[in-house]
This record gives structure tokens, sequence and C-alpha cells, in this order.
């Protein structure tokens, strides 16, 4: 499945090069009608994010419904360092929405290039390398920012309000998601990537942030249901 979307990311980076849409500005109705057009933008990449974005959110939604409450007031201390990061991680998800189809045009450019000569050819190829990096950087930041968030759901489903601890539950799952998709988005550009190095060091580190990130939500998606379905 990654041999085929490396191949099909070449096309479509060159057809979305010419793009300018802010996705973050169009309404969920438009973003989700763009989705499942031709368009090329926006694809799988920018979906994990925004699903990313949507599981900080409701994280983010429990701890504003538990600070401040009087019946919370023990346990407010415990809660609000999550409510004051998570608004930071969903904030950086949300941009990586759009810099996931800014990342393709700038890939669709390099592809683009001129190639008649020897020399343009290889500004071509630096220039293709440099882009595709790029492009990876952007699915390994939404992993790496829902791993962080999945950290925060333990105190919100033990300390936070108990009327929505499902919202817990359906965060671990989501964010989950969201890495793991995130994490095949990085795949299809370490495909084209011709630095060994570079790739062998992020599919590493994917490799222990999806784990640490399917421990957290397991556990706290476990702790959920046991504590809605008692």
């Amino acid at each position: 499945m990654c041999i085929m979307g490396a191949k099909h990311i070449k096309q479509e980076a060159m057809r979305m090069s010419n793009e300018t849409t802010h996705l973050m500005d169009l309404t969920v109705r438009d973003y989700v009608v763009d989705l499942a057009s031709k368009k090329p933008a926006p694809g799988g990449g920018s979906a994990a994010a925004l699903a990313g974005g949507l599981a900080v959110a409701l994280g983010e939604m429990v701890g504003n419904f538990t600070v401040g409450k009087k019946k919370y007031a023990a346990v407010e201390g415990e809660v609000r360092p999550a409510l004051e990061r998570l608004p930071e991680l969903r904030g950086q998800l949300l941009e990586l929405v759009d810099q996931d189809a800014e990342a393709y045009r700038a890939v669709g450019a390099a592809y683009g290039m001129d190639k008649d000569t020897d020399e343009e050819k290889e500004r071509r190829a630096v220039a293709i390398e440099a882009a595709l990096k790029a492009a990876a950087e952007v699915p390994r930041q939404v992993v790496l920012r829902v791993e962080e968030a999945l950290g925060e759901l333990p105190v919100l489903l033990e300390k936070g309000n108990a009327n929505l601890a499902s919202d817990v539950g359906v965060a671990a799952k989501l964010g989950m998601a969201a890495a793991e998709c995130a994490w095949l988005n990085v795949e299809v550009n370490l495909a084209l990537i011709e630095d060994a190095d570079y790739v062998a060091r992020l599919r590493e580190e994917m490799k222990e942030s999806l784990a640490a990130a399917e421990k957290m939500s397991l556990a706290s998606w476990e702790a959920t249901v046991t504590q809605v379905c008692r």
C-alpha cells in the first residue's frame, strides 16, 4: 500500500502545486465536500491532522467542564495543566491541516522543475529531496503532537467531569486513529526519499512514538469503558 501511495504522490503533488485555498477557512461541510472531491487536497494527511485536532478538542472540552465548577474545585489544580496545554496542541494540529497541503504544493513545484540538462536534473533532484523531507515532517508532527495529547487524557478521566467520561474515550480512539494515519503519510514520503540515514531515523522515531501512543490510547479507552459500562 505504501508503494502505491509513493507513486501516486508524484502525480497528485504536481496537480495541486497551484492550489492556494486555506483549508481551515472552509466550513466543515465544504471541507468534507473537498475531501470527497477529485481535488488533490485535502487528502489523508490533512484529514489525519484534523482528526488529531478533534481528539484534542474533546479532551479540552472535558477540562473546560471541570475547571471552575464548584463540584470539582478540589481537583482543579490537577486538571488545569492539561487544560492549559491542550489548546496549544489543538492549534498546532489545525495548522498542520493546512501545512500538509502547503508541503505538497512544494513537492509538486519541485517535480515540475526543468530537467533538460544535467545541471537542471541535479537541482531538481535536490529540490525534490528537500520537499519530500518537508512533506514527511508534517505528518511526523501530527504523530508527536497527538502522542503528547494522549498523555493528558488520564487525569481528565480520573479527575474530570464524570458526565463527560465517554468523551475522553472518544478522544483516545480518535487520537490513535489520527496518529496511525499520519504515520502512514510519513511512510509514503519516506518511500521516495534517497537519504537512507534520514529514513531510518524517522522510522525508528515513529515506531517508538506510535507504541507509546497506542499504550496510552488503549489504557484510556479501557478505563473509559470500565467507567461508563459498569
